[in-house]
């Protein structure tokens, strides 16, 4: 108890017994004390009904009191009650006005951001640019199915998924020419944030982007076959001191041929959504061949091993699957010093996927490149990279490969251990195999 309010609890009992005090001493008077005694007494209970009455009205009154005066109990809890509602007219002031400045700040955003009930989804809030990107308008959308105002959008499977949920570029509603990116966001367990971007102006640079790369690569293509060309025909013989030139000069023009090569590749691949053509991948002459790949291009310096676990084989690209896996073999085999070891793995998946994975004994990556290996012309180690006559795009490739098949790759390293690349493929990319059971192969 604060030495405040014990001084005005003193008081207010001082008071009252001064009060039966006098009450007392008339009543002797009189010659009749208890009648006196007991109307005081009930004067004195009337009178602290009433200040309780006058304390109920304030409190339920939205009224603002003046502060009170006095130093009674009665008048230290109205100071109290005073200044517990100042207090909370300040915090409800200043939240008002940092949710007036978070609404103008969401108001001001150009994406639109739309507020969606998780169990009923239906929309709650949304700023200003949900108008002008999703078409909807206030106060007539707010409390409206969020699939519905945003017809013909197919977006029930979308937030099906709840956090789990991919970004979807999908095409506007309003304008079928614009595309937006559509992100949900789960910020408790009852609301959604669904934010939606305009990422036409995007998607056209990207597009110029990939043209120009494209079209600069097939003009690069003519020249270097006629500089490669006349580089073969020129003999070195007659001029000795000329023979570390040529042959510099060939190994470069290989070099930027196979660089020319794996840009059209890379074009090609990003201007496809999906697999033009798919079939049945047989994976036992697909590690066979990687086996002779790896074996020729290691040209016995490695020991390659090939293990067919899973005696299953894949739906897809036979074509675009084994760039991928050849990539990662050559890999493999450039970033792996003599006498290393290769290990190519064929097995299955919990869940009924299954995996190829690349080991080997390498150098190995350290950890903080290896979210950005699959960037193009990302190179962890520059030298290293064109010493083994790397261009850069190999995991770039064998990324957008594996994103056509609906898979995805995995990256375990460890600095002076080695490496695995590992292809993850889902179950329905899998098919049994009809012939054939596990393999193992060893080359040294």
């Amino acid at each position: 108890m604060s030495p405040r309010v014990r001084t005005a609890w003193l008081r207010t009992l001082g008071l009252l017994i001064l009060v039966l005090a006098a009450a007392t001493a008339v009543g002797l008077l009189l010659g009749h004390p208890w009648p006196v005694i007991t109307l005081t007494a009930l004067g004195i209970l009337a009178w602290h009904y009433w200040r309780l009455r006058k304390l109920l009205d304030r409190l339920t009154s939205r009224r603002r009191a003046k502060a009170p005066t006095g130093s009674g109990v009665w008048n230290e809890l109205d100071r109290l009650l005073h200044r517990g509602q100042s207090e909370m007219r300040g915090r409800k002031r200043r939240l008002i006005e940092m949710l007036r400045a978070y609404r103008a700040v969401a108001a001001a955003l150009p994406d639109a951001v739309v507020v969606v009930d998780r169990n009923t989804q239906r929309i709650l809030w949304f700023n200003e640019s949900g108008g002008p990107l999703l078409g909807l308008q206030y106060p007539r959308d707010v409390g409206a199915s969020l699939v519905e105002r945003l017809q013909p959008l197919p977006l029930a499977h979308w937030l099906a998924a709840g956090r789990n949920a991919e970004p979807l570029e999908i095409a506007s509603p309003l304008d079928p020419s614009a595309t937006l990116s559509l992100r949900l966001i789960p910020y408790s367990e009852n609301l959604w944030l669904l934010v939606a971007r305009d990422v036409s102006r995007l998607l056209a640079l990207e597009q110029m982007r990939r043209d120009f790369v494209a079209n600069v690569s097939h003009e690069l293509r003519t020249p270097l076959t006629v500089v490669h060309g006349y580089l073969d025909m020129m003999d070195g013989d007659e001029h000795p001191e000329w023979k570390p030139m040529l042959k510099e000069m060939q190994t470069q023009s290989q070099r930027m041929a196979q660089l020319v090569e794996d840009l059209l590749t890379l074009s090609r691949l990003e201007s496809q959504d999906a697999l033009p053509g798919a079939e049945t991948v047989a994976m036992a002459p697909m590690l066979h061949a990687l086996g002779r790949e790896a074996n020729a291009l290691s040209q016995g310096r490695h020991q390659v091993s090939i293990e067919d676990e899973a005696a299953v084989d894949l739906w897809g690209s036979t074509r675009e699957l084994h760039s991928a896996f050849s990539n990662l073999v050559s890999n493999a085999i450039r970033y792996t010093p003599a006498g290393g070891t290769i290990r190519i793995r064929l097995c299955r998946l919990p869940g009924g996927g299954a995996a190829l994975e690349v080991q080997d004994s390498g150098y190995g990556i350290p950890a903080t490149h290896l979210p950005r290996l699959t960037e193009r012309f990302y190179r962890v180690s520059t030298s290293r990279s064109r010493e083994s006559g790397g261009t850069g795009l190999g995991l770039a490739i064998v990324k957008h490969v594996l994103n056509l098949h609906q898979a995805r790759l995995e990256v375990r390293s460890e600095v002076g251990r080695g490496s695995m690349f590992a292809c993850h493929f889902t179950a329905d990319r899998v098919r049994t195999r009809e012939n054939g059971g596990p393999m193992l192969e060893k080359h040294a």
